[in-house]
């Protein structure tokens, strides 16, 4: 690539749409941000318009093209990340989408795992994931049975559906391509993950047709021709959200913890050798490249933004003074955080979520923000058992941005937290993945300072939450 070449990181977010240009060195020089809605008709379910989200990143495009004004020519590629998951169905023929898009954090179909506890050990050898409504194979099979536009084409089979990153590929480039990455097909429960190929033993355990799913592709690959307006360019990376974070500060060291705060709270470790099978932990397919897949250990928490967005609605909060209530609030109660149903390392999808002890809406703010923290280091807490102390945490997403935040897992991990001057974590490492080569980054460090409060809190809230998983199994 040329000194002076530019790359367009398409990042399609749970909130909102992001395009962003980084040049060479890794440095932004356009950005744009296109919010998208969500749904939620019940309270297990949460839906997104999938044509919204295909309006939302053409207009993100324009916006960032309007301000790269004649650097349009040095643009050389792009990469998309989205939504692990999440999981749409759409008409081959024409291209249009037959349903809403299933939220990853949609656990409608829960109930289609009933039963399958005997297959929980295969299931987890071929992919990796555990049982789980969050995967989308439940999903696909409910809008199979349950939207009769999409029976209706699947017996015309004129049906395509699966992970979002199809469906947005092959909408946004000019040849409409059926294919999906590894990454994002992994997060299916139908992928073996060691061959990189649709399990027929998956395929048939789940009901869902083979042939409605896309071909599988490595993370870089030549996906087709986007159009950005005044010119074309190629599509270079598919992948998802966190695997594309995971690279953000450069190839993933064993040493360091990646975490994301976004609406949820992923953490994802490399490992040195093989990845071991940890209990309560998944094994995440995060890169394939010349038929070699890399792999992390990952522990997923549901509710981040999404706890923070719901507990602004539950107490009528128009606004959040989340910074000033983190430093203020001295005794917040505790909160058993089941929003979008109990991650790792418990794995309870209709966990009921409740606080322990009272508080005014600022304390009950700070308390859902700590529970997020409380089980990140859960999780840290469970990968160390097989690959000991990690060096450093860093950190990115929106709510990795509150000072606050950072200081209490510094705290409670007793490890220095680096946050990256680059918040969008997503976008810079599929700026890598496509070439860019950052200099050493700016980060702000929060160094470990003893809280015998929080750590009080901490210990109170685990023997809270083991109390609540063992009253609810």
């Amino acid at each position: 690539m040329h000194s002076t070449s530019l790359y367009l990181a398409l990042d399609q977010g749970g909130s909102t749409s992001r395009a962003l240009v980084f040049d060479r060195a890794g440095r932004v020089v356009a950005k744009s941000s296109v919010e998208v809605a969500t749904a939620r008709p019940a309270p297990d379910r949460v839906e997104q318009d999938a044509e919204d989200l295909v309006r939302s990143l053409r207009r993100a495009v324009r916006e960032v093209v309007k301000q790269l004004g004649r650097r349009i020519d040095h643009l050389a590629a792009a990469g998309l990340a989205t939504q692990r998951s999440s999981v749409v169905a759409w008409d081959k023929t024409s291209g249009g989408a037959l349903a809403p898009v299933l939220s990853w954090q949609d656990r409608r179909a829960a109930s289609r795992l009933d039963g399958l506890d005997e297959h929980a050990d295969e299931v987890r050898k071929l992919t990796g994931l555990r049982l789980s409504p969050h995967y989308g194979a439940t999903k696909l099979a409910w809008l199979l049975d349950a939207v009769p536009a999409v029976r209706a084409a699947h017996l015309d089979g004129r049906l395509a559906f699966g992970p979002l990153a199809s469906f947005l590929a092959s909408r946004l480039l000019d040849e409409r391509p059926f294919v999906v990455d590894a990454a994002n097909a992994s997060r299916t429960l139908l992928l073996d993950v060691a061959s990189a190929t649709w399990s027929p033993k998956l395929l048939d355990l789940f009901a869902v047709p083979g042939t409605a799913l896309p071909r599988v592709a490595p993370t870089v690959d030549e996906f087709g021709t986007l159009d950005v307006g005044p010119r074309k360019i190629p599509l270079r990376v598919l992948t998802g959200d966190q695997s594309a974070a995971f690279f953000a500060s450069g190839a993933p060291r064993a040493d360091v913890a990646s975490i994301t705060f976004g609406t949820g709270a992923f953490v994802l470790r490399a490992t040195a050798g093989a990845v071991p099978d940890v209990p309560g932990l998944l094994t995440t397919l995060v890169h394939r490249e010349k038929d070699v897949s890399t792999f992390a250990l990952e522990g997923t928490v549901n509710g981040a933004g999404s706890a923070l967005a719901w507990i602004a609605s539950e107490l009528e909060l128009p606004e959040l003074d989340v910074e000033s209530w983190l430093e203020e609030v001295r005794e917040p109660p505790l909160f058993l955080n089941g929003v979008g149903g109990l991650g790792a390392p418990w794995w309870r999808a209709d966990f009921a979520s409740r606080f322990v002890g009272a508080g005014d809406a600022g304390a009950k703010v700070v308390a859902v923000l700590e529970s997020v923290v409380f089980l990140v280091v859960e999780i840290l807490g469970a990968m160390e058992a097989s690959q000991g102390k990690p060096r450093v945490l860093r950190v990115g997403g929106g709510l990795a941005q509150l000072d606050g935040l950072c200081a209490r897992l510094a705290a409670l991990s007793g490890l220095p937290v680096e946050r990256h001057s680059e918040t969008e974590t997503t976008a810079l490492g599929l700026a890598r993945l496509l070439g860019a080569e950052p200099e050493a980054p700016m980060v702000e460090t929060f160094v470990a300072e003893d809280s015998p409060a929080l750590r009080a809190r901490y210990a109170l809230w685990r023997a809270e939450m083991s109390a609540a998983v063992r009253a609810e199994s």
